[in-house]
């Protein structure tokens, strides 16, 4: 036989050693397949266990319903607001690190169509778009090209969603729930390029009827549907469960920043940690934020003048003519930074403690920060904590350098936002999510009648003090249920800023 002929010659000694003369060979070779067949079982089934008890909690299987996909997102999580101690609202509850999961399985599905998405924005108004964009492409059973990022804003920044976010990651995390490419097809080109493509902005703040009734039959007509607007186009309540569910998914797991951004990010934290704990102060005083929402409370002459100026020179920022004080008066406008020196100090963070400040470049520049630094000399930025070297990269690419403060701003031991704009409310539900750390979110209106009241002498420094702790004891990002307001979307909670339905609650009582 062919297979004895190929066989090595044994020695006198090994047969001996074998007890069988020459049937040693012959014997013996089957059960050597036997094992390593057994072996290599066992190796396969013990890796395929690993891989499925390593899955996080977010990929459960699917609950079946009559919706015309399989969105089911996370599974819901109960939430319960008792036995809750403040004092615990700083520790990181299961904030711990897990291993990437393994590759999900595709889902199999007939594809109704194409979504194009161009995001309109800044990085965090972008990033709630994003998430949305997902849900509905999941729920009509589209295929999603990877979005559009806004150039037009004010900062003109030039960064696509590849300089920003893990492609590769965004990708295959949704692969179960969602057909993600890079680019349309080919055979749609003629379509792009002619007259052919529909283009329209959805109806904001709309349910998932909408979408079904009046979106899916579109698209189905005309193949590629492109989405020209995407902020705020979904909801905040009122959807199903496995929607919002995924929603979180899609920020809290699948929205991760280039492996470049994160290990700076990670960088800025670990020299902030070194030193001690550290608050982040988002403190949202930039040009355009000044100039957009008509709030120049403190602005010389000529700096209103300028503000006003770049408000008329943005066409499709449609409120002109805005009466500064009054929108201060109601809330409207971000705090100062002579301000926010007051309120820091009322709250009791310490004259030693690490302030990061994340934000862009602060209008009035060093002028503006010299109450603020007085009152805590250890004021830090990533400038100042970064070789330019390490920033040249991220430098003219401003929702880069906001990935930057992100990252921190998420780490922090408190987050204190001197505005409830997009990155204070994403932060604040990203924040929530990662086991209620500590956001002091700002009564706002009623820190500046209490503001002009301490500076006119009609309140002492005790009175200010006490007053203001006592109206902000309990906004520190504790559980709690959004507040809703039907008909009027944007005066209820965000729904990125308490996604209560994706958070679990502890209920550890005091001192347990």
């Amino acid at each position: 036989m062919r297979v004895d002929s190929e066989r090595p010659v044994m020695t006198e000694k090994k047969r001996a050693a074998g007890g069988r003369g020459g049937d040693v060979g012959m014997g013996r070779r089957p059960g050597v397949r036997i094992w390593v067949l057994r072996v290599g079982t066992s190796i396969m089934v013990w890796t395929v266990l690993m891989q499925l008890t390593s899955m996080p909690q977010v990929w459960q299987p699917r609950i079946s319903r009559s919706w015309p996909v399989s969105c089911s997102g996370s599974r819901g999580r109960d939430l319960n607001f008792t036995n809750y101690s403040i004092l615990e609202s700083t520790n990181l509850i299961g904030d711990s690190k897990t291993s990437p999961p393994a590759l999900l399985p595709r889902r199999v599905y007939k594809s109704n169509g194409h979504l194009l998405v161009s995001c309109n924005g800044g990085l965090n108004q972008m990033r709630a778009a994003i998430c949305d964009m997902v849900t509905i492409a999941c729920y009509l059973n589209l295929t999603l090209v990877v979005p559009e990022l806004d150039k037009r804003s004010f900062w003109a920044d030039p960064s696509d969603f590849g300089d920003i976010f893990n492609v590769r990651h965004f990708i295959n995390s949704l692969r179960d729930e969602v057909k993600i490419v890079k680019s349309l097809p080919y055979k749609f080109n003629a379509k792009i390029h002619g007259k052919g493509l529909l283009s329209i902005p959805p109806i904001s703040w709309s349910r998932e009827t909408y979408y079904l009734k009046q979106i899916l039959p579109l698209i189905q007509k005309h193949k590629v549907l492109h989405f020209n607007k995407t902020d705020a186009r979904l909801a905040n309540n009122f959807l199903p469960i496995e929607l919002q569910l995924l929603r979180c998914r899609v920020n809290y797991e699948a929205l991760k920043f280039t492996p470049q951004i994160e290990a700076l990010g990670d960088k800025i934290i670990s020299v902030l940690r070194k030193k001690g704990s550290f608050v982040v102060l988002h403190l949202r005083y930039e040009m355009d934020m000044l100039s957009f929402s008509g709030c120049t409370h403190g602005c010389s002459d000529g700096e209103i003048n300028e503000l006003t100026e770049m408000r008329y020179a943005y066409k499709w920022w449609k409120e002109k003519e805005i009466d500064s004080e009054t929108k201060r008066l109601e809330g409207l406008c971000p705090l100062t930074p002579e301000e926010m020196t007051l309120v820091l100090q009322a709250l009791g963070i310490p004259r030693d403690t690490q302030i990061f400040i994340a934000s862009g470049e602060i209008y009035g520049g060093e002028r503006r920060l010299a109450a603020l630094k007085a009152a805590f000399p250890k004021i830090v930025r990533k400038e100042t904590l970064l070789s330019s070297n390490e920033l040249n990269p991220f430098q003219n690419h401003s929702t880069q350098m906001a990935a930057l403060d992100y990252l921190v701003s998420i780490a922090s031991d408190i987050f204190i936002p001197s505005y409830d704009g997009n990155m204070a409310r994403v932060v604040e539900g990203h924040r929530r999510y990662k086991g209620f750390r500590k956001t002091i979110t700002l009564d706002r209106k009623l820190l500046v009648e209490l503001l002009d009241q301490y500076q006119e002498e009609r309140l002492s420094w005790d009175q200010f003090k006490s007053a203001v702790n006592e109206v902000h004891h309990n906004r520190i990002g504790l559980p709690s249920a959004r507040n809703v307001i039907p008909g009027r979307p944007k005066e209820e909670d965000y729904f990125y800023a308490n996604p209560h339905e994706c958070l679990v609650s502890p209920t550890r009582s005091p001192g347990s």
